[in-house]
């Protein structure tokens, strides 16, 4: 991300052709409403996330697509054609699951196969396309053995490779690594990538870790309580996120309640307890006195002793450091400030008994390019 600058964050790309249309979609269980109003386009060779806390109708979004599950309201479009009502064996779409679901009973190479030999592909082709499927997951000298000889993370490579097999149009992903340890979930997000970028299907995926949503993603639909809170690629969401909840949903964020004091150029002047310079740029309008909240990620944030001056422009709040937490690669300082506690993380550039310890009396300063404003009624 070196040189990105928040305000100045790209639209999605909406040039290549739409694979997956949802439109108006609303999903209702016996009194609960599941999925309210959702519409997304998905592009062909994107890797889509929806990202969401268990709950927010994620999952029911998928198993719609899917077709195990038929909305009550809207249109799901595949490539243009209208799939409400259409059973699952007829939509050109393949599903990986968190539970991996192969035949127990059957080899590495029989499990990538089942789905060709159901499309009538035998002979040289089916060996051909077993084969370059597990050549592409780097499994192909355990085509003889059986799933309980391998690890979870080979199992849902496996798994992958039997979907993608089939040469589906859309390959749907719900949860795929969060039965892994954490160590092995990242070695399989590289390779999630790489499979994606190498066989060019159309990926979405479900997920509830931010992380994994933030590195594996082309773009990323952020879902809270049935509805679409933010669609953006991954720096769009986490540096300008639109709402207070997807601020404080992905990653950590520093949330101050503000209120408009003036405009000066491109940017609003706030008034917050404590608070000296503080700003934020905005688009559209923002009128004198209006209530805001403003934001600030924790790694944007600058700590300098009480008597120190920060850069002339940046955005400052007093406080004192209540907590020190060492997190190996930084320290999170957790600053008491009139506006609230507040957090800062500091790289471990320097040993961490010269960091500053609780009681000490801290400013806090960053760039105002850094503040993104938020509506105060969003949360």
């Amino acid at each position: 991300m070196t040189g990105f600058s928040p305000a100045e964050a790209s639209a999605p790309d909406t040039s290549a052709p739409v694979e997956i249309g949802l439109h108006g979609v609303r999903k209702r269980f016996s009194d609960q409403v599941a999925v309210d109003g959702v519409s997304l386009n998905v592009h062909e060779g994107e890797f889509f996330s929806v990202l969401g806390p268990s709950g927010c109708g994620k999952t029911t979004v998928l198993r719609m697509i899917a077709g195990f599950v038929d909305p009550d309201e809207g249109r799901i479009e595949l490539d243009g054609d209208d799939m409400v009502g259409v059973p699952p064996h007829r939509r050109d779409v393949n599903t990986v699951f968190q539970s991996y679901a192969l035949f127990p009973h059957m080899t590495v190479w029989d499990n990538v196969a089942y789905g060709l030999k159901r499309k009538k592909v035998r002979g040289d082709e089916l060996k051909k396309r077993v084969g370059e499927h597990l050549e592409l997951v780097r499994l192909s000298q355990f085509a003889k053995r059986r799933p309980a000889q391998l690890s979870g993370g080979q199992q849902q490579r496996v798994a992958i490779a039997r979907a993608l097999a089939a040469g589906p149009q859309l390959l749907l992903l719900d949860e795929p690594l969060g039965a892994l340890d954490a160590k092995l979930r990242k070695e399989l997000q590289i390779e999630l990538m790489r499979i994606q970028r190498e066989v060019g299907t159309t990926f979405l995926h479900v997920t509830h870790d931010q992380e994994e949503a933030l590195v594996l993603s082309h773009r990323i639909a952020v879902m809270n309580a049935g509805k679409i809170e933010q669609v953006g690629y991954p720096e769009d969401v986490y540096e300008r996120p639109a709402t207070r909840f997807v601020a404080g949903f992905i990653g950590t964020s520093n949330i101050l309640d503000a209120v408009v004091s003036g405009v000066d150029g491109e940017f609003a002047a706030l008034r917050a307890p404590g608070a000296e310079h503080l700003r934020a740029k905005f688009s559209g309008s923002v009128g004198h006195g209006r209530e805001v909240a403003a934001t600030v990620r924790p790694e944007k944030v600058h700590l300098f002793d009480e008597s120190a001056e920060p850069p002339t422009g940046w955005c400052v709040l007093k406080g004192v450091v209540q907590d020190v937490v060492y997190t190996g690669v930084s320290t999170q300082f957790v600053v008491e400030t009139p506006a609230g506690v507040l957090s800062a993380f500091v790289q471990n550039a320097r040993r961490i008994d010269d960091a500053g310890a609780p009681g000490q009396p801290v400013r806090m300063a960053w760039d105002p390019e850094f503040t993104v404003l938020l509506e105060s009624s969003d949360g």
